[in-house]
């Protein structure tokens, strides 16, 4: 199995490499289970993150770091979810492409988390940036409900994303070309 090590939050971690395409492989980084990583990731990130009233992720992969930034500091979080479930109404809605998925998703925010995020200040949170594309679809989900972004921030900026500006991240996670 071919790993590659990397450093998070003074944590170290092997993580597997996985091929999404004839010339490409990535090294998967999955917070779920890693209780030591997430907490740390989390403070560490609330460290350089701007003053924000409530976190924002994305289903699924950033769930975790969402709650545990919000556990640490805010104690407010929201999850984008990409199903309508019976218990949401009026959902406001955007398409989205990623890396790590096949097919085209969606994410909805319903009513009354559109309610609540209303005057706050909001942090993108998620686990890994790569491509952009499911951090640009959250903060297009954001931007229709004119939320307050304050500031987007990941554990792991993967390949290019290493070069944005606009986002707080605590390493960078390099793309295997094959």
């Amino acid at each position: 199995m071919d790993t590659y090590k990397i450093t998070i939050a003074g944590v170290e971690r092997d993580l597997v490499k996985y091929p999404v395409s004839d010339t490409l492989d990535i090294a998967a980084f999955i917070m779920f289970g890693d209780v030591e990583v997430t907490e740390k990731a989390a403070a560490e990130l609330l460290k350089r993150c701007p003053e924000h009233d409530v976190v924002v992720s994305a289903e699924a992969k950033g769930i975790p770091l969402c709650y545990e930034m919000a556990r640490q500091g805010c104690r407010e979080y929201v999850i984008a979810r990409k199903s309508v479930k019976v218990y949401m109404r009026n959902c406001v809605e955007v398409a989205v492409n990623s890396i790590t998925t096949a097919e085209v998703q969606k994410l909805y925010l319903s009513d009354s988390d559109v309610e609540f995020l209303k005057g706050k200040r909001v942090l993108i949170v998620d686990d890994v940036i790569s491509t952009g594309e499911s951090l640009a679809a959250l903060e297009k989900l954001l931007n229709k409900i004119n939320a307050n972004i304050v500031g987007k921030a990941c554990v792991l900026a993967e390949g290019d994303a290493k070069y944005r500006d606009d986002i707080i991240f605590l390493e960078e996670l390099p793309l295997f070309k094959k």
